[in-house]
């Protein structure tokens, strides 16, 4: 796992004197690229790399299935629903619900999907954000501790699961100024701020960005959406 030569030393942390043990202060946030043909609908982001996926959360139910409910961007669904029929890391898709921006869909993995949600949680992380990329999945994690970060990436090379780093920072309460934003919102906002998008008259549309990034219109929206709550959390809140 390359790491961009970030330098971390494995934070520390003890209860609060409540009798709970505490991982509030310190660890690590990385936003991770991962890649594995067998991963969860790894098949159907290759053969449909057009839409964007975001996974709205995983429920186990009585028949020992587990389901996953996607809210899925994109201006066609056509291809992604045809890649879904064939894709053996699920079974039973189903279009559970329309929207003017997206469509979700339920699906049930199989037991040739490999996890990885999963063991995040084994590794002590939490799940901060989860949207596909052109080539698999794009995750932002937070971990206890280096060693908790390291374990993680210790299954995916176990598995053959390819981990690219994309940035990697201590996670600091005291540090106002970092926002949990992913990659492609970062990169949205700083193609829009450029291109006048927040300026009056607006310099460039929704359409426009999402031709100069390659992106669907449907996906500017949504990650704009989620980029502007981010810095409003972090500086209002």
């Amino acid at each position: 796992m390359a790491d961009r030569s970030v330098s971390i030393e494995s934070a520390k942390y003890e209860g609060d004197g409540t009798g709970v043990r505490s991982q509030a202060d310190g660890g690590i946030v990385t936003q991770l690229r991962l890649n594995q043909s067998s991963l969860f609908l790894g098949p159907t982001l290759r053969r449909a790399p057009a839409v964007t996926v975001e996974p709205e959360y995983w429920t186990p139910v009585g028949t020992g299935r587990t389901l996953v409910f996607c809210s899925v961007y994109g201006d066609s669904f056509d291809g992604f629903e045809t890649a879904l029929e064939i894709d053996p890391t699920i079974t039973d898709p189903v279009l559970a619900d329309r929207y003017p921006d997206r469509r979700v869909y339920r699906v049930a993995l199989t037991d040739r999907a490999v996890p990885f949600i999963e063991q995040t949680a084994e590794a002590g992380g939490r799940l901060l954000d989860l949207s596909s990329s052109r080539d698999g999945w794009l995750v932002q994690l937070q971990f206890p501790s280096r060693d908790d970060l390291v374990a993680f990436n210790d299954y995916c090379r176990d598995r053959g699961i390819s981990v690219t780093v994309d940035h990697l920072r201590l996670s600091n309460d005291e540090d106002e100024s970092v926002v949990a934003l992913t990659e492609k919102q970062r990169e949205l906002l700083v193609v829009a701020h450029e291109e006048g998008y927040f300026d009056v008259p607006r310099g460039i549309s929704q359409n426009e960005l999402a031709d100069r990034l390659g992106v669907s219109k449907s996906a500017v929206s949504q990650r704009l959406r989620r980029a502007i709550g981010e810095l409003c959390a972090s500086n209002l809140c």
